[in-house]
């Protein structure tokens, strides 16, 4: 006659031999981390949190009108039609300890009041930067540099290369050796989420002291 073996009790639902019902049912909710998405206008900042959010991103676009394309400049982005005008906003788990909430911030100096709300409470900001048209982001990387929030920057590879080495780029924005400079594609999820966790361990490094 064959007997039936006793489970494992390592596979066994609500935890170890002897742990309360109560002590398996509680899980605590991840930690919530906020993260700014800056830079320059048409670097792309929506596509980075759009590639990332595990949410249906919160857009705030609209068309770009004739005026606008007189103020804004669309020589590198000929098929831009919207541009930001409030913010963006989605979210990821990182893991079941931390969830990541993104705001990407307009990328025109003229919605710049907006950066103080946005900006509030964020444990770090990634600066997207074009290498085509690197004075776009002077203004982001100053604000991050004037309010000390620790901050990276993120190299967009657009068509799959860059105009200038990372060495360049660090010497033409003028960033200490404390400020990574990366290479991402905006457009892929594992490399957006490299990118960000660059900057959580930046934010890491300067709790810790």
């Amino acid at each position: 006659m064959t007997t039936t073996e006793p489970a494992s009790p390592s596979l066994r639902p609500g935890g170890p031999p002897g742990a309360p019902a109560a002590q398996a049912a509680t899980v605590r909710p991840p930690l919530p981390v906020k993260m700014v998405i800056a830079g320059g206008f048409g670097v792309g900042k929506t596509t980075t949190v759009g590639s990332i959010s595990e949410i249906e991103p919160l857009t705030t676009e609209a068309a770009i009108t004739e005026v606008a394309a007189g103020v804004d400049d669309l020589s590198h982005t000929p098929r831009k039609t919207t541009t930001t005008v409030a913010m963006d906003f989605g979210c990821i788990t990182i893991d079941p300890t931390l969830k990541l909430y993104l705001f990407g911030t307009p990328g025109q100096e003229r919605f710049g009041f907006m950066w103080d709300d946005i900006v509030e409470g964020a444990v770090g900001g990634l600066v997207i930067v074009d290498t085509r048209r690197l004075d776009d982001c002077y203004a982001a990387v100053d604000y991050f540099e004037h309010k000390a929030i620790p901050f990276a920057v993120a190299v967009n590879a657009f068509d799959g290369k860059v105009e200038h080495t990372l060495e360049e780029v660090r010497w033409a924005l003028d960033v200490t050796d404390g400020v990574p400079v990366v290479v991402f594609d905006a457009r892929e999820r594992g490399s957006v989420r490299d990118a960000l966790l660059v900057v959580l361990e930046l934010a890491l490094a300067r709790t810790q002291g």
